[in-house]
């Protein structure tokens, strides 16, 4: 059976939406949103950016009854700055000469009606992951690419996965060239795999899938 996919208006809003995620992967993601929504558990994204992949969990989570949460400061990360390859001036405030991606990400969601079906939490990951006391159906981590963000994320986070929830890991390039961009997130998949508590259940591209099976993090 093939891989269910969201409707063409959803999928027309995601490839229209600034960010940096391929269909493909977007595919994927949705996929495995879908599949983590039968828990009836809330779906986590930690790296909104300008609303992108969020577009994708929040249709998923409208098809599966559950919310969509979204995990970010809204600063940019460390490439997206300005002088980085990644940089857009598009998304720096001109009152304080510092990024605010918050307000492009509400008009993306509002433009591919679903703002009723996320809660965009702002705020930096590892305070955010502090306060929170919920288990979730997914967790797909895509914010900074720096070993100490990464790590933070997954420390924060994977804990609160539910047994059968799902980790998504975004970059994952195990190519030493690639040290910038994946490399990062591809020592925190290695490392979730190591932990016994996960298992990988799909690969596509630099996005990986692993289902939590064990206790340990």
């Amino acid at each position: 059976m093939p891989a269910a996919a969201p409707k063409p208006e959803i999928l027309a809003a995601f490839e229209a939406a600034k960010g940096f995620m391929p269909v493909g992967e977007g595919l994927a993601l949705y996929s495995a949103a879908l599949e983590a929504g039968r828990l009836g558990l809330p779906l986590l994204e930690v790296g909104t950016y300008c609303g992108r992949s969020a577009i994708l969990l929040a249709d998923a989570a409208r098809a599966s009854g559950v919310v969509a949460l979204t995990v970010d400061h809204h600063r940019g990360s460390e490439e997206q700055q300005p002088g980085w390859e990644y940089h857009d001036p598009e998304t720096v405030d001109p009152e304080i000469g510092l990024m605010d991606t918050l307000p492009t990400f509400r008009r993306t969601l509002h433009r591919a009606g679903l703002e009723e079906h996320i809660v965009a939490l702002v705020g930096r990951s590892p305070q955010v992951a502090k306060v929170w006391g919920s288990p979730l159906g997914l967790v797909f981590v895509d914010g900074g690419h720096t070993d100490e963000h990464a790590n933070a994320d997954y420390e924060g986070w994977a804990p609160h996965i539910a047994a059968g929830g799902l980790l998504v890991i975004h970059d994952v390039f195990p190519d030493p060239a690639d040290e910038f961009t994946g490399q990062a997130p591809y020592r925190v998949y290695l490392r979730a795999l190591a932990s016994g508590a996960f298992t990988e259940t799909a690969a596509t591209d630099s996005l990986r899938v692993l289902r939590r099976t064990g206790a340990g993090i």
